[in-house]
């Protein structure tokens, strides 16, 4: 199946198990228990993120986290595990912006 295929089909999958793709992206985020932090995002969806931190999330942490193209985007902290968080975007990233990260993403990293 190809890339834009798999995307497309993204709406039918559960969120946690859509498809990620690998990237090396150092940005922050906002929270209220922390204020700004600094990651680095290794894995994105249109639904979520894995990335490291030094940051003690909690599951439920609420972070607003700086991506390309996109802003701002709020996530929920669905998981954290030695320096390792998971967080699932309030809102599925739409397809066409997706995409563009995707290309930014990937150019920021070469």
């Amino acid at each position: 199946m190809s890339f834009a295929n798999r995307l497309g089909a993204l709406a039918e999958l559960d969120q946690r198990g859509a498809a990620r793709e690998e990237v090396f992206y150092r940005t922050r985020c906002t929270t209220p228990r922390f204020g700004v932090v600094q990651m680095q995002v290794v894995n994105i969806s249109a639904c979520g993120f894995m990335a490291r931190t030094e940051a003690d999330f909690a599951v439920g942490d609420i972070v607003q986290i700086r991506l390309p193209v996109v802003g701002s985007v709020s996530a929920e902290i669905r998981w954290a595990l030695g320096g390792r968080v998971g967080g699932q975007f309030d809102r599925m990233i739409d397809l066409a912006p997706y995409l563009s990260l995707l290309a930014e993403l990937v150019r920021g990293s070469q």
